[in-house]
C-alpha cells in the first residue's frame, strides 16, 4: 500500500520556492532516508506530509487522503523534531497524555527507555539540554507507534553513544512492530544500515529515489595518472574530480561499468575503489565537481 504519494508538489514562502514540482510515492512498513542539504526542501516536505502546512500545488495524499487538517493524518502519524515544545507538563505527564493519544502507545516500552537514558519524571520538557531534549522527543516518536512515524534531524545534539543507542532502538522496534518511517538526517553514514530506501532531495526537486542497496552500487572512484584516469572516464557521468600533485587525478563516476572493464583499468594501474552512499549523496547534490577546491582554482 502507498502511504505517502507527492505528484508534482510545489511550494513557495512568499517569493521562495522551496518545494518544485516533487513527485514521489513511498510504501507501507519500510524505512527511507530523506537527505538533501540545508534548505533543499526536506523539512518543508516532513511538515506536508504530516498535515501542518498545505502545499501551494499539489496533489498529495497520505493514506489516500490529503493530509492538511485531517483527523486521520493526525490520529495515525507522528512528526518528531527539534521544534516540539510541551511546556505545561512535567516529562511524566507528557507521557502519560502521550498514552491517551496514540492508540498503539507502548508504555512499557517509554518507560524502559525513559529509565535507561536516565531521565527526571518531574523535569520540565523546556528546561533539557538540546540532546536530552532530542533523545526524550525519540521517546515519544518510537512509543507512539504510529503507522507513520516521521524523525526530521532526531538525533540534533546527541552525543555518538546516544546516537548509535537510538538508531539501534529503532531497528529492534522496526523489526519487532513494522510501520512506515521517514528519517530527515544529515548522517547518512551512520543510519545507511537501517534504510530500506533513500529520497535525495536538491533545490525542491526529487533528485533520486531508490533503494540503499542500488545507491551504494552507484558510482565508483578511480585514483591513477591523470592521462589514464581521463581516458578511462570520458564519455562518463563525473560525479566529482579533483588533482593529486602535477599528475595524479581523482574521478568519481556513475557506475556503467561491467566486470570484464574494471578488470582491464586495474590492470592497467589505476586505483578502483567503491563510493559510500553518504558521499554519492554529496557529489549529486554539489554546485561544483570540484568541491571547494574549485573556488581556490
Amino acid at each position: 500500500m502507498t502511504v505517502v504519494h507527492f505528484q508534482d508538489v510545489s511550494k513557495k514562502f512568499g517569493r521562495t520556492k522551496a518545494l518544485n514540482n516533487a513527485t514521489f510515492s513511498i510504501e507501507e512498513n519500510k524505512i527511507t532516508g530523506l537527505i538533501g542539504r540545508n534548505g533543499a526542501g526536506k523539512t518543508t516536505i516532513l511538515n506536508i506530509i504530516s498535515g501542518f502546512i498545505q502545499a501551494t500545488s499539489e496533489e498529495v495524499k497520505v493514506f489516500s487522503e490529503k493530509p492538511f487538517n485531517s483527523l486521520l493524518v493526525s490520529a495515525n502519524s507522528i512528526l518528531v523534531d527539534d521544534k516540539m515544545s510541551m511546556p505545561s507538563l512535567n516529562l511524566k505527564g507528557i507521557l502519560i497524555e502521550a498514552g491517551r493519544f496514540y492508540e498503539k502507545w507502548d508504555a512499557s516500552l517509554a518507560q524502559r527507555l525513559f529509565e535507561y537514558f536516565s531521565f527526571d519524571e518531574n523535569q520540565s520538557h523546556d528546561t533539557l539540554s538540546k540532546g536530552k531534549k532530542s533523545t526524550f522527543n525519540m521517546i515519544i516518536g518510537l512509543a507512539s507507534r504510529c503507522p507513520l512515524t516521521v524523525f526530521d534531524e532526531p538525533t540534533t545534539g546527541m552525543d555518538e553513544a546516544v546516537r548509535n543507542d537510538f538508531y539501534r532502538a529503532l531497528l529492534k522496534d522496526y523489526l519487532a512492530h513494522p510501520r512506515t518511517i521517514l528519517l530527515s538526517s544529515h548522517h547518512l553514514n551512520e543510519m545507511e544500515d537501517l534504510l530500506e530506501e533513500v529520497l535525495l532531495i536538491k533545490d525542491g526537486e526529487t533528485h533520486l529515489h531508490m533503494p540503499i542497496e542500488d545507491l551504494k552500487n552507484y558510482a565508483i572512484a578511480f585514483k591513477g595518472k591523470a592521462e589514464l584516469v581521463k581516458e578511462s572516464t570520458k564519455d562518463q557521468s563525473i560525479l566529482y574530480q579533483k588533482t593529486h600533485g602535477p599528475d595524479q587525478m581523482y574521478i568519481v563516476s556513475k557506475n556503467t561499468y561491467s566486470e570484464e572493464t574494471l578488470q582491464r583499468i586495474k590492470r592497467s594501474g589505476m586505483e578502483i575503489s567503491n563510493v559510500t552512499p553518504s558521499e554519492v549523496c554529496v557529489y549529486l547534490t554539489s554546485s561544483s565537481k570540484g568541491g571547494i577546491d574549485d573556488v581556490f582554482s
